[in-house]
């Protein structure tokens, strides 16, 4: 018998081939079908990425309108659905409540294969799960679905009320596009291993959601909130940073367990930040702290190359929107929705069961095996 390899964490092994996207630590890059992410970011939407990932190239003008009124379609949640929200304990979080909701829906066609209607389905509901749920809980009035806003403004809307600034559109969609996908992370294989046991679409979803509920994959950016609180404002910046590195702590929202150098996504945030900074309190302090912290890093821990994460820039911008924290990591969520259903059908398509083994540690039985008759 092959000798078994222990890889913990099954950190370096590929478990499959994947045309979606593509992650590079040592140079900083991250690739989705064969753009930059970078440049997406720039004249697109987060419509037109899920597009683009699903469906291997960036919509026409009339595939993108026929995608976009596919999915305003399906924005309305039936009422046994907010019936089981309601029921609902105050005590449920809002992933839980959107992984309890999406468990009940009951989407179009067979269980499998799953199919893009399915994905649409999905991808078009979850805002309003969220929103429903959020708004419930809160005393505040339901907000139906606003069919003529984007996927980011509507959301928006939902939780809101009255119709967003640019700045919150371009920043929430922004942020959408750059948390659509990131290679093979753990509530991804989640979703590709339950796939290829060829169960249901939504058992898939379900199972991801479950994955990125849990604090080591799906922390949200509140420590950098905290942050934020305490320096407050740009005269403050350089002391605290200061004297918080002296008592040797590290800064929240710099540094990457996969990226050495400057993470693609938050420098595509950055570039947004810097557009509409002049616009927004919150983003000229991210500026602020990023200039200052960048310089205190390099002067005090040299050779680290410790640049702002995903997460520095998202604190930002989740409070330019007005978003409350707990609605920080179910708002990632709704963006990975699309990568997860992106992996699901190209599991599907090429499927093969995923079964890892592990090396047995346990004690050996005592005398021979058991003899069997095999006549």
């Amino acid at each position: 018998m092959k000798e078994k390899e222990l890889r913990e964490g099954l950190e370096g092994v590929a478990i499959a081939e994947s045309a979606i996207s593509s992650v590079n630590g040592e140079k900083g890059q991250l690739i989705y079908r064969g753009e930059w992410v970078e440049n997406l970011t720039k004249d697109h939407t987060y419509e037109e990425i899920v597009y683009l990932l699903w469906y291997g190239h960036l919509p026409s003008k009339d595939e993108l309108s026929d995608f976009k009124a596919k999915l305003v379609a399906k924005r309305q949640i039936p009422d046994y659905l907010k019936q089981i929200i309601r029921e609902l304990p105050k005590t449920v979080t809002p992933m839980a409540a959107l992984r309890t909701a999406l468990s009940a829906l009951a989407v179009s066609g067979n269980a499998w294969p799953p199919t893009y209607e399915q994905a649409i389905e999905i991808l078009a509901i979850s805002p309003t799960i969220l929103a429903y749920h959020y708004n419930f809980n809160k005393g505040l009035p339901e907000r139906l679905p606003n069919p003529s806003l984007g996927h980011a403004a509507n959301y928006l809307y939902m939780l809101h009320g009255g119709t967003p600034t640019e700045v919150d559109i371009k920043a929430l969609d922004t942020y959408w596009m750059l948390s659509a996908d990131h290679d093979m992370n753990a509530s991804t294989f989640t979703a590709r291993v339950v796939t290829s046991t060829e169960a249901d679409i939504i058992s898939a979803v379900v199972a991801a959601i479950s994955a990125l509920i849990g604090p080591l994959h799906g922390g949200a950016p509140s420590l950098v909130d905290d942050m934020l609180d305490s320096i407050q404002t740009e005269e403050n910046v350089e002391p605290w940073l200061r004297a918080q590195l002296a008592q040797g702590k590290r800064l929240m929202g710099f540094g990457h367990r996969v990226y050495k150098v400057y993470d693609p996504r938050a420098a595509a945030l950055r570039e947004m930040v810097k557009k509409y900074a002049h616009e927004d309190k919150f983003l000229n302090l991210s500026l602020a702290i990023e200039k200052i912290a960048i310089k205190l890093l390099k002067e005090l821990k040299p050779g680290k190359n410790l640049y702002p994460n995903l997460e520095f820039w998202a604190a930002g911008v989740f409070r330019t929107i007005k978003l409350p924290q707990a609605l920080y990591t179910p708002t990632f969520c709704l963006s990975r929705i699309g990568g997860w259903s992106a992996h699901i059908l190209e599991q599907a398509a090429h499927n093969r069961l995923i079964r890892p083994s592990c090396i047995y540690t346990g004690a050996q039985p005592k005398g021979p095996a058991p003899a069997r008759d095999t006549d």
